[in-house]
């Protein structure tokens, strides 16, 4: 059995979802691995990753307004806010999301479905470099 990891770094240019399958795409197009599981992992805990649909872009306004509405912000709405009114908003959507994924690759592919792409789920209004930790095994 083989392993590759490497950190991708992720920037959203705002809050809600970014796709960023084509790196993840690249990368693993430049390991010697052609069948095995790719493991992503967030560094962060008010961000995410999520697995979702990507013709549509009604789904991510939809997925962004379901979670602003389920965990909002405000004034009084929660004791921790050190870094804003969107800190402890943000933890509650990460909590509710994961952090981590996994992805079949075969053929040296991601065996992502047709309407698929991954995307981290930025949280934050002033969003700083994301660390995606991409682990991926297999021969």
């Amino acid at each position: 059995m083989k392993q590759a990891m490497h950190v991708l770094q992720v920037r959203a240019p705002r809050r809600g979802l970014f796709e960023f399958t084509a790196d993840v795409r690249r990368w693993v197009a430049k390991q010697t691995i052609s069948a095995g599981m790719l493991t992503l992992f967030c560094r962060h805990t008010s961000a995410s990753l999520l697995i979702q649909e990507n013709a549509a872009p009604a789904v991510r306004r939809d997925m962004e307004k379901f979670f602003d509405d389920l965990a909002p912000e405000g004034a009084g709405l929660y004791e921790h806010d050190d870094e804003g009114p969107d800190d402890m908003p943000a933890h509650l959507k990460t909590a509710l999301t994961q952090l981590q994924l996994s992805v079949p690759v075969m053929d040296a592919k991601l065996m992502l479905g047709t309407w698929q792409g991954i995307y981290l789920f930025e949280h934050r209004d002033h969003p700083p470099v994301r660390d995606i930790v991409a682990h991926l095994s297999g021969e």
